[in-house]
């Protein structure tokens, strides 16, 4: 069981996530409670859902499957990316208020743990969201609030907006973060540092790409996220993209470890990250993950090894 615990705001959340995006897209309710089950029993208090998950099944389907144990847990949802009501924009405050009762009725409980706006709105100015988010606070229907797909210039922004207009800001940011998608390095994690935020990657295994599934010259698996939506010769299985991914096999065998746990043990390694919140489709992945970000803490000279295998992504 994992017992690695950071901090989100004022939230503590187990280093090991779930996220759950496939629930109600790839998973009925049976199967995402079968995750959710082994991921309650290997330590994870982590859940990542929104509400454009499965057109809302995916909040439906944790809710249901936690339960009476909804209060032992942190769940992240998130608001402002799916369809809004005419006239009306994922950050305007007259939908902040909507979205969140509407994601609480599909969650079930009082309150959600963190919320989080899904992505900018250029329509709207961020103070006037940050507004609509801190009344959620004050009613005690939200514990910590905080953003997702924002730039450095962005955080900035809302840091500032908060502060002037006497707010509480972001208490995180999550964006796409893996060992071949690195953007968040130039940037975002030093404004994260410097304004006290956590920082929780999505896509940790890139689309899959990093679990290990898939080798230069060897068929990938049938049914997966990538081959189930993308074009067998998509060039992210081919060329550079692969033989980046075949590198970074060869480098954590070497050191005794898979790939998965390099993906996963590499985020885990950095203190920034709050919560590596991998999705699972078995409750078998669910414990794979669990194991595999636990495994290895990497040291300085592997970390600069991968940055050079990488070219630092």
């Amino acid at each position: 069981m994992t017992a690695d615990k950071r901090q989100i705001g004022r939230l503590e959340v187990s280093l090991v996530g779930l996220g759950c995006n496939n629930f109600g897209r790839r998973l009925d309710a049976a199967s995402a409670r079968s995750v959710v089950e082994a991921a309650l029993e290997a330590g994870i208090t982590h859940f990542d859902t929104a509400d454009i998950y499965g057109d809302g099944a995916s909040e439906t389907f944790l809710g249901q499957a936690l339960g009476a144990r909804r209060s032992d847990v942190v769940i992240t949802t998130k608001f402002g990316m799916g369809d809004v009501p005419e006239a009306l924009s994922g950050g305007d405050p007259r939908w902040v208020g909507r979205a969140c009762e509407q994601s609480l009725s599909r969650l079930g409980g009082e309150s959600i743990d963190l919320y989080l706006l899904h992505r900018p709105d250029p329509q709207v100015p961020i103070a006037d969201t940050l507004a609509a988010m801190n009344r959620l606070i004050d009613e005690g229907k939200v514990r910590e609030i905080g953003c997702s797909n924002f730039s450095a210039a962005q955080l900035v922004e809302a840091h500032a907006a908060a502060r002037d207009r006497g707010l509480r800001g972001f208490a995180c940011v999550q964006n796409e973060y893996n060992l071949l998608h690195r953007t968040p390095q130039a940037e975002v994690l030093a404004t994260c540092a410097s304004l006290a935020m956590a920082f929780v990657p999505y896509f940790p295994l890139a689309m899959g790409l990093l679990s290990g599934k898939y080798r230069q010259g060897r068929p990938g698996p049938s049914k997966t996220r990538l081959t189930g939506s993308h074009d067998p010769t998509d060039e992210a299985l081919v060329g550079e993209r692969l033989a980046e991914v075949e590198r970074l096999a060869v480098f954590a065998e070497k050191h005794g470890h898979s790939l998965l746990e390099l993906a996963l043990g590499w985020l885990a390694s950095n203190k920034q990250i709050a919560s590596v919140i991998a999705g699972a489709m078995t409750a078998a992945q669910v414990r794979e993950n669990v194991a595999a970000t636990t495994a290895w803490r990497l040291g300085a000279d592997e970390l600069a090894e991968v940055d050079r295998l990488t070219d630092g992504a």
